[in-house]
């Protein structure tokens, strides 16, 4: 279902913002710095609150889980939100079929704001696999030395891999099981392409492995990956739950919301 504007923002809207991407910082940021009727919605971002010290956007700010489906309309019904826009991560599948239910639990309309996937190009050499499990199963024959970039979360589905060398890149150090044979980066992106081939040089990786996240703040590192001639190994976004409405964009989101107007989206 593709996104349809909204009602004009007034006095009393309240809009929830599942966040912790770059696209529902721009959301609240736009909000907050808009028009005079854009800026009479209340904004509440929420974040999972995975990082230990997240950059917060502007508005109201909750950290940590709702409690499922239940608890999050909950929340939404206790608190008058008017509008939610899940602009969580493209792989934030629980909290998006969460945020779906919501809307049909409590009727409070919600969109699915998710930025274009990425697609090869001239050069690429991408295998694509369905989830992380499968990424595991197929990446000893792709290459023995990994830049594995799926988040600090799911190694543990990569640690029975012993005779593969990882490099990981984290906000904050990985825990839980992890493979035998891992190096961590602690750094916080955006990062550049000069960067990238760098990194890839220095720790001398023949395989990337990395979500269909989209969007142009960690893209560099397949570029990167496409001059050194090194394997892409991508792991598929899972699908926005049936019936969600859904922009690709901040700009779609703000119409979506009743919103438009001039906003400095820089």
């Amino acid at each position: 279902m593709s996104a349809e504007p909204g009602a004009a923002g007034g006095p009393g809207r309240h809009v929830l913002i599942l966040g912790g991407t770059t696209e529902a910082r721009r959301l609240a940021e736009a909000l907050a710095r808009g028009p005079a009727h854009a800026r009479a919605y209340r904004v509440t971002n929420s974040l999972a609150g995975r990082v230990a010290a997240p950059v917060l956007p502007p508005g109201e700010t909750r950290i940590g889980g709702f409690g499922g489906a239940a608890g999050l309309a909950g929340w939404i019904t206790a608190h008058g939100v008017t509008h939610v826009v899940d602009a969580t991560h493209p792989f934030a599948e629980r909290m998006s079929f969460h945020a779906a239910e919501a809307e049909a639990l409590t009727g409070v309309p919600v969109l699915a704001l998710r930025r274009p996937g990425w697609s090869p190009g001239p050069g690429d050499a991408w295998t694509f696999a369905d989830d992380l499990a499968g990424a595991a199963a197929v990446l000893p024959s792709l290459g023995g030395r990994a830049f594995l970039t799926t988040g600090r979360t799911g190694l543990h589905v990569f640690a029975d891999l012993t005779d593969t060398w990882f490099l990981v890149r984290s906000v904050d150090p990985p825990q839980g099981p992890v493979p035998p044979r891992l190096e961590t980066v602690l750094a916080r992106g955006p990062f550049g392409l000069e960067e990238e081939r760098e990194l890839l040089t220095r720790h001398r990786i023949d395989v990337l492995v990395t979500k269909d996240s989209g969007g142009g703040a960690t893209a560099p590192k397949l570029t990167a990956a496409r001059e050194a001639g090194i394997p892409v190994l991508v792991v598929r976004r899972p699908p926005v739950p049936e019936g969600v409405a859904r922009a690709e964009s901040v700009e779609e989101a703000l119409r979506w919301l009743g919103a438009e107007g001039p906003h400095p989206l820089g």
